[in-house]
C-alpha cells in the first residue's frame, strides 16, 4: 500500500507541473556545448520559455511528454516514496531514541531514490525525447520524432534492445540520490521540528507545506547540475550500436559541459527547474500526507469493524 500511495500522489503533482518539466528541459538544452554567444536563444528566460513554446507550437504543447511523465512518476515515486515510507515504519531512520537520524534519512532517501530512478529509466527517457521535441524554428538539443510513448519504447527497443531503453540511466540515478537524499532527510526532519515546537496545530497541512518549501530550495540547488546532465545524456542521438553521439557517459558528458559552458552551464534553466520543482515537491508531500492520513483512518476504520465482527 505504501508504494501505491507514493506513486498516486507524485502522479497528481506529476500533472499540474509536467509544463514546467517541458520548459526545464528545453532551456538545459539550449546552447549545448556551445559558448554563451555563439548560439541562437530561443529561450530568453522562463516566461519567455513559456510564451514561445505556446506562440509556436500552441498551448497543448505544454503538456508534451505527459503520458510518459505520469506512468515515470508512478514508477519513481512508487518505489521511492514506498520505500521510504517502509523504512520509516520499521524504524531504519531512526536513532536509538526515535528521533529522525539526518545520516539515516539521507542513507534511506538516496538508496530509495536510485531504486526508483532505475525502475522509471525507461519512461523518463522517452519523457525527455518527446518534451525537447518543437518546430523547427525554436527546437533545441537533439530531435528524435516520437509519436508517442508507446511507439518510442517499441522503436528504441526493437532498434537496440533493453539494454536502449536504459541508456542514461547512471546520470538519472545520480540526479535522484542527489535530490531524493536532500528532499526526502530535510523534509522529514523540518516536518517533524515544526511539529515539536507547536508553531502551528497538530497534523497541520503548513506543516507539510513549509517542510516542502524549505527541501525544494536545498534539492534544487545540489539538483540542477545532475539535472542538466541525465537530460543531456539522455536526449542526444545514437549512432546505429546505441552509442552517443555526444557523450559516452556521466563524466564525459560533466567534462565537456564545463569546458564549453563553465560551471553555469549547469544552472542553465535553474529557475524553471525550481518553479517546477517547488510546486512539483509540495503537491507530491501533501498528497502523500493526505493519502497516508486517509490510509491510517482506512486502517483503523477496519480494524474496528473487525473488532466489532468478532
Amino acid at each position: 500500500m505504501e508504494f501505491a500511495v507514493g506513486g498516486l500522489a507524485a502522479m497528481g503533482a506529476g500533472f499540474f507541473t509536467n509544463p514546467l518539466e517541458v520548459i526545464k528541459t528545453r532551456m538545459q538544452l539550449q546552447g549545448e556545448l556551445q559558448a554563451r554567444g555563439l548560439y541562437t536563444v530561443h529561450y530568453r528566460n522562463f516566461f519567455h520559455a513559456m510564451y514561445t513554446v505556446a506562440k509556436v507550437d500552441g498551448v497543448p504543447a505544454l503538456q508534451k511528454g505527459l503520458v510518459p511523465a505520469l506512468w515515470y512518476q508512478l514508477a519513481l515515486n512508487g518505489v521511492r516514496l514506498g520505500a521510504y515510507q517502509f523504512a520509516e515504519n520499521h524504524g531504519w531512520t531512526r536513532n536509538k531514541d526515535g528521533q529522525t537520524s539526518a545520516p539515516k534519512s539521507i542513507i534511506v532517501g538516496a538508496l530509495a531514490g536510485c531504486a526508483g530512478s532505475f525502475t522509471g529509466s525507461p519512461l523518463y527517457l522517452v519523457k525527455t525525447h518527446l518534451q525537447s521535441q518543437a518546430t523547427g524554428s525554436i527546437a533545441v538539443g537533439h530531435q528524435h520524432h516520437h509519436t508517442g510513448m508507446w511507439k518510442a519504447l517499441m522503436g528504441i527497443y526493437y532498434e537496440h534492445g533493453l539494454t536502449g531503453l536504459w541508456r542514461g540511466v547512471v546520470g538519472s540515478m545520480s540526479r535522484v540520490l542527489v535530490g531524493s537524499a536532500a528532499q526526502l532527510s530535510t523534509f522529514t526532519i523540518t516536518k517533524e521540528w515544526l511539529e515539536e515546537k507547536h508553531i502551528f496545530q497538530p497534523n497541520s497541512l503548513m506543516n507539510t507545506i513549509l517542510g516542502s518549501m524549505l527541501c525544494s530550495i536545498v534539492a534544487g540547488i545540489l539538483m540542477t547540475p545532475f539535472d542538466v546532465i541525465s537530460t543531456r545524456l539522455y536526449n542526444q542521438g545514437v549512432d546505429k550500436s546505441g552509442r552517443g553521439l555526444l557523450y559516452s557517459g556521466v563524466y564525459d558528458c560533466f567534462a565537456k559541459t564545463m569546458k564549453a559552458e563553465g560551471v553555469t552551464g549547469f544552472y542553465k534553466g535553474f529557475t524553471a527547474s525550481y518553479a517546477r520543482l517547488g510546486p512539483h515537491f509540495i503537491l507530491t508531500l501533501l498528497f502523500w500526507d493526505i493519502l497516508k492520513d486517509f490510509q491510517k483512518k482506512l486502517t483503523i476504520s477496519e480494524t474496528g469493524n473487525s473488532k466489532l465482527g468478532s
